[in-house]
Order: C-alpha cells, then structure tokens, then sequence
C-alpha cells in the first residue's frame, strides 16, 4: 500500500514523458450526509452554500434514513413504497421496541422518512479535522462477493448495459429539450445494474464507457461519470448506500446539459469566451431542474451543481473552496475530468488512461488530493486499455488490475520492439511467481499509431456490441 506522499511519487515515476496541455474546467465536495434531509413540505429558498441547510420552523422534520440506520426511539414518518409494498398498517409510528426494529430492518424496505422532531435523530458524525484528512481515515469495508465472472464474460454484460444506459439518457435528455419534467426512475434500476457489474468485474464498463463516438458523447459520459463515482466510492470506503446514490449523481451530473444551446454544446472546435460562459450554466440549469421536481437526494443535486468546482475556490459556479465543496462533488470532480480527456472528441484525441492520471495529477488546486490518490488506487496506475513499454523492450496493453499490487497489472504482449514486429499475443499475470518481466514505464499511443488496441484489451464480440 501506499501513502499519499509515496502515491504521488510513484505515479510520476512510472507515468512519465507526457506533454503539455490546457487545464481544463474541474471541480470538487464536505463528506458524504448519511442521509437526505428535507422539510416536509418543499419550499423554494435562495441558495446558501450549504446544500443541508434547514430553516427552522414548526413543520415537522423529516430525513430520509435508511433502514439499517433505524434505532429504538426514532418515530418513522412514512415510505417510499405504497402500503401494499410493505408489512405496516401505518405508515407513522414510533420505534419502541427492538422487536419493531427488526421488523423494519427484515421487511425488504431499503429507505424510510423519519420526524426528528417527534423522535430520536441519526447521529450527526463529528468531524475530526479537515474534511480531506477525514477521508484518509476512512476505512474500506470488506469487498463485496463477485461472481467468479472473466473480463471477457463481464465485457459481453457491460456492453448491453453500456446501450441500455445511454438510450435512457438519451430519452431523458429529450424530455427535458421538449419542456417535460424529469423522471429519474429508470435511472434507479441503471445505477443497480452498473453496481453489479462493477461488483463482478470492475473493468469491464468502466473500460467500454470510454468508447464514445460523437454522438454518443454526452449520454455515454453520464454512463462513465456514474460508474466512475461508484469504484471510486468504494475505494474510498462508502457503503453500499451512499455508493449507490454516488453512482445516481454521476448519471444525473450533466442533465443541465440538455438546456444548452445544441449548436455550442456539440461545436466541433474550441468555445469562444462567450460560448464558454454559456456553458458554464450548465450546473446551475440542472441543479434548477433537479430541484423543481426530480426524487432524487440533496447529494445527487448537490454534484449537479458543484461538480466544476475547484478546491482552490476558481471553479464556478459558486467559487466554493476546499471544505465548502461536499465529498460528493469533489468526487465528481476527479471522475467528470477523467472520463472528458480520455473520450476522443471531434476536435482531440482522448488520452490514455494513464497519460490521463499523469497529466491530472499535475493539476494544483484543481481536486481533492485524497480523493485523487484513491481515484488512481481504484483505477491502477497503469487502468485498462494503457499501452506500456516492458523491460524486455515489448510492448503490452492493459487488461484488468490487481488490486493488491498496483504496478502489476494483468497485460496482453503484442509488440516486440527490437524487432520492429507484432509477435503472437500473449497473457502475462505480472503479480504471479517467477514472472521476471515487469512494466519499465507507460508508453504514447501517439508514437505508434496502433489502430488495434481496444480489440486486444476488449475483444472483438464486446467491441461490435458496444460500437453498435
């Protein structure tokens, strides 16, 4: 393991030789709320700053909880589910005793409202410094049984899920072009699945989410953003939960998208400054949407707003800085970024995963640095698809990582160097024994211009189903 100091050595020691480019427009996030906090009837208030502000009032207080976080003396308020969905007569009572409690924890339920006002409140968890030194203390709970599912096999899933998603933002991004309001439901179902499939093989989808064509670019990075948010979620020790409506507010990040003006949102070149400040709307838009109607949490609007803030307070479009930004959206910050220069574009190539972690970490004020050190943690350093250099002098791609040892991915060898040729193909585990050969350092795809590198890390029945 690394600490984040050794981290970022080491990524700049194995990720080197990559040029200079533009900075782009990033953001950030204070931690995760355990839960959704509304009052019980919405009203419209001006915008604090702080996306779990209340005003005080005689209404009852209502939380959004989930189930397991239900303790004797909470007074539940009611249900997501209709009264036939579940086991209670009543939809308001109090939580006397434990007999109760786990009648709710066993029910099937996974979330309930609760008054604070009548009963007990979920414990406020207490901060212990600074909002990025509390993340490096957060510990990673256990991974979650897989399936004993192939990179292959996961390929074939993820690229039906892959359609399956971009179709629903595509239709969703329709229905906001013609004026109609949002239904984030299908959403709910999509988010499950990218969760599964991440839970079998955490490669796969996030690995064809990277291939977009230029239609596809603005649904397909809703896809990516969300399952980016769950790894890295995990990878920062979130529970299931929260990940979950980590990965809903990566699907939702860039909804205000689809109020902008189609001719600059898909301009084929460089914005002027005033294209740029018309995109810049693009959060607010959203979060407005979001808010007017859409069930979906204060974290999920809260990264719809917040995701191109940066720590350094120069993001927009709030200027908040550091701890002002939640850890929600200082997520989406790192995974927004991430997945925009490894897309190919009308106007630039993508880069290369690993090109991608280079250049970001040279980034200063742009994104949490614990939150960036667990992003490369969760991706590898060397992620899926990068082309390295061995020190055999052959050339290998990526295939999938081995979480216990970052540099030791699993590659594919094609290329020997010295002989200028492409040799057969062949698997090497580079954390097994007696494997001697091991990665010198990344190599640019730009030096070679290989046209067959997806197909080696992807195979070529997931490539046709994701390409259509």
């Amino acid at each position: 393991m690394y600490d984040g100091h050794g981290l970022c050595l080491h990524v700049a020691r194995h990720i080197a030789r990559v040029s200079r480019c533009e900075r782009l427009d990033c953001s950030s996030i204070n931690s995760v709320a355990p839960c959704d906090v509304r009052p019980a009837k919405h009203s419209r208030q001006r915008y604090s700053g702080n996306p779990r502000t209340i005003k005080k009032s005689d209404r009852p207080v209502l939380k959004k909880v989930a189930v397991n976080q239900l303790t004797v003396g909470m007074f539940v308020h009611g249900f997501d589910e209709g009264w036939l969905k579940h086991p209670f007569w009543r939809n308001r009572f109090l939580i006397k005793e434990q007999s109760r409690l786990r009648e709710l924890q066993e029910s099937g339920l996974q979330h309930c409202w609760i008054d604070v006002s009548k009963g007990r409140d979920v414990p406020e968890e207490k901060p212990q410094g600074p909002a990025a030194a509390g993340l490096a203390n957060l510990k990673r709970p256990p991974e979650p049984k897989r399936e004993p599912v192939s990179l292959s096999d996961e390929l074939e899933r993820a690229a039906q899920l892959r359609a399956r998603s971009a179709e629903a933002m595509r239709r969703m991004f329709t229905e906001v072009r013609l004026g109609n309001a949002i239904e984030p439901g299908e959403c709910v179902s999509l988010v499950d699945d990218v969760v599964e499939s991440i839970n079998r093989h955490p490669d796969a989808l996030l690995s064809l989410a990277r291939l977009k064509t230029a239609d596809e670019y603005t649904y397909l990075h809703s896809v990516a953003v969300c399952a980016l948010m769950v790894t890295l979620g995990r990878q920062l020790g979130l529970d299931a939960a929260q990940c979950r409506e980590a990965g809903m507010a990566g699907m939702l990040h860039d909804l205000g998208k689809a109020a902008m003006p189609q001719e600059v949102l898909n301009k084929p070149g460089k914005l002027t400054p005033a294209e740029f400040e018309i995109i810049k709307q693009h959060p607010l838009r959203g979060y407005e949407m979001l808010l007017a109607g859409a069930d979906v949490s204060e974290g999920t609007r809260d990264v719809c707003r917040h995701h191109h803030e940066r720590m350094d307070g120069t993001g927009y479009p709030d200027g908040l800085a550091g701890e002002q930004i939640s850890l929600l959206a200082r997520m989406g910050a790192v995974c927004d970024v991430y997945d925009a220069v490894t897309s190919d574009r009308p106007y630039k190539a993508g880069w290369d995963p690993a090109q991608a972690l280079s250049q970001m970490a040279t980034w200063k004020g742009h994104f949490d640095p614990v939150v960036f050190q667990s992003f490369v943690k969760s991706l590898g350093i060397y992620p899926t698809g990068s082309l390295v250099r061995m020190r055999s002098g052959r050339l290998a791609v990526v295939l999938d990582q081995n979480p216990s040892a970052l540099t030791k991915p699993r590659v594919k060898l094609f290329f020997s160097t010295k002989a200028g040729l492409p040799m057969k193909p062949q698997v090497l585990d580079l954390a097994a024994p007696n494997v001697v050969d091991q990665i010198e350092a990344r190599e640019s795809p730009d030096n070679w211009q290989f046209t067959y590198l997806t197909e080696l890390w992807g195979g070529d029945a997931a490539l046709r189903q994701a390409r259509g």
